[in-house]
């Protein structure tokens, strides 16, 4: 069984989200220790839990916001205390706010940039740190979108918070690369999972909409995303650095509307 990241912790933040939760099981699958941080209560972390060591590696979980910085470094210590130095990092936690700019309140675009881009920050930096602090080589892969070039109407929040993440991206993969730390993006386009799946369910008409609008004829999956955020994190990849991992479908490809 090939499993290239055997030997490897990796920290997923968002890991009981629907993408959080495939790419802790495909890195599993690849042999990695798994710590899992999300804000929900332990408990509903049993089943993750349950699922990733079932596949014959370590898993934990810890209850963190990722907008507190202090928080944050407490999981990035308390991992490397039970499960050794992280060499894989996820920024994944993310908050989604539908809302124009005429309902968007303060508020709201605080919040929201506190958890897509702050938090994003926040564990990378740290763990990249203590990467650089302990001589690890390793990976940070951040959660990006589609969204960082292409304006939505109803969550520009969210876009606002994603572009500013590919440029985070960017400026940490320039400065860590010297490090073996090779840092870079998966951006999806529309994921048949998490929020926007909630709402296909709710609304098949617009579900068939955006499937007629993507070139591939289908949808991406948790897992198409989760295979990708493996692809960078390979040992096999060494060149990809401050990269962007498209995954839309072709969506992008059309003008808006089709």
């Amino acid at each position: 069984m090939n499993r290239p990241l055997h030997g490897h912790v990796a920290l997923v933040s968002g890991g009981l989200g629907d993408i959080g939760r495939a790419v802790a099981h495909e890195l599993a699958g690849r042999g990695a220790d798994i710590s899992l941080g999300d804000v929900a209560p332990p408990a509903a972390a049993e089943a993750a839990l349950v699922a990733i060591t079932g596949l014959g590696v370590r898993a934990a979980y810890r209850q963190v916001d990722v907008a507190d910085a202090d928080a944050v470094q407490q999981w990035v210590d308390g991992v490397e205390r039970s499960l050794g130095p992280a060499s894989i990092v996820i920024a994944n936690a993310a908050q989604v706010t539908q809302a124009d700019f005429r309902s968007l309140t303060a508020a709201q675009w605080a919040r929201e940039l506190r958890v897509n881009l702050d938090g994003a920050f926040h564990l990378a930096h740290a763990a990249g740190l203590r990467m650089i602090a302990t001589g690890t080589r390793g990976r940070i892969v951040f959660l990006g979108s589609w969204a960082a070039d292409r304006p939505h109407r109803t969550i520009p929040a969210y876009c606002v918070a994603k572009a500013g993440m590919r440029m985070l991206s960017k400026c940490m993969a320039l400065e860590f690369a010297a490090h073996g730390i090779l840092v870079n993006e998966v951006a999806p386009g529309i994921v048949d999972a998490g929020l926007s799946g909630r709402i296909m369910r709710e609304d098949p008409a617009l579900r068939e909409k955006l499937l007629g609008l993507t070139p591939a004829g289908c949808l991406v999956t948790a897992a198409d995303v989760a295979r990708g955020v493996a692809l960078l994190c390979d040992p096999a990849t060494t060149q990809a650095i401050g990269s962007t991992l498209l995954l839309d479908g072709g969506m992008s490809l059309l003008p808006p509307g089709g």
